[in-house]
């Protein structure tokens, strides 16, 4: 059966998209996976032990993308937002219990994304042990550049980087992920089945830290994209 608007009580909400590269185009979402302290010197800085770890996730909603930057609304309930810059994966295939090798024939494409969080808010939980949903899934938390294709860059190398009003605050190679993107890929497979308008948050390097209103926020991921925003 096909729904028409009719069917509904009320508007279905807009469907959240992001930019594709080269097209006018739009990739369009439908849920955010994140993967936790893929870095080994941001899992240290977490308190956490990297070589004991094995992949975690969490999730985002789909209407959490803040597409190409701009002015991005800093959020309440929070006097400590930090910042993740982090490479994401674009889903444009179905599969469930899949190997690494499986997993990258399910690549639409790679994006520069941001992971915002507020991090008091995570304290708490964590200490209370309780679900990350308010730190980490609300309106705007996920900033993202366009979308590149997988047929322009098969496999992203180099450095991943932000910076705050100029100031350098993460810099790393891609090359110290704990898990490469089609493993992390390939460990979501085995707790959802993957689909196609699913976007996956690789893990963030070292030197998060915070971003107060005002402040401008510049990611980088060779060969990947550009994204600026400014917290307002």
């Amino acid at each position: 059966m096909t729904e028409t608007s009719s069917d509904f009580v009320f508007s279905p909400a807009p469907q959240p998209s992001v930019p594709v590269a080269g097209t006018s185009a739009r990739f369009p979402v439908r849920r955010i996976l994140c993967v936790g302290r893929n870095y080994a010197a941001h899992a240290r800085e977490m308190g956490a032990d990297p070589t004991r770890e094995a992949p975690f996730f969490f999730a985002k909603p789909g209407d959490a993308v803040a597409p190409g930057g701009g002015n991005v609304p800093y959020p309440s309930a929070t006097s400590d937002l930090h910042h993740e810059v982090e490479l994401v994966v674009a889903i444009g295939g179905s599969g469930r219990d899949l190997t690494p090798e499986q997993a990258s024939k399910l690549v639409f494409g790679w994006a520069v994304g941001v992971d915002l969080t507020r991090r008091d808010l995570q304290a708490e939980a964590k200490k209370a042990a309780r679900p990350w949903d308010s730190a980490k899934g609300f309106d705007a938390s996920a900033p993202i550049s366009e979308i590149i294709p997988f047929e322009a860059l098969p496999n992203p190398t180099g450095r991943i980087r932000l910076s705050i009003d100029g100031q350098a605050r993460q810099d790393a190679d891609l090359g110290d992920m704990i898990w490469d993107p089609c493993e992390v890929i390939a460990e979501a497979s085995k707790l959802w089945q993957l689909a196609p308008g699913d976007l996956i948050f690789t893990g963030t390097p070292e030197g998060v830290g915070a971003i107060g209103r005002g402040e401008q926020a510049v990611a980088e991921i060779d060969g990947v994209g550009r994204l600026v925003f400014r917290m307002v």
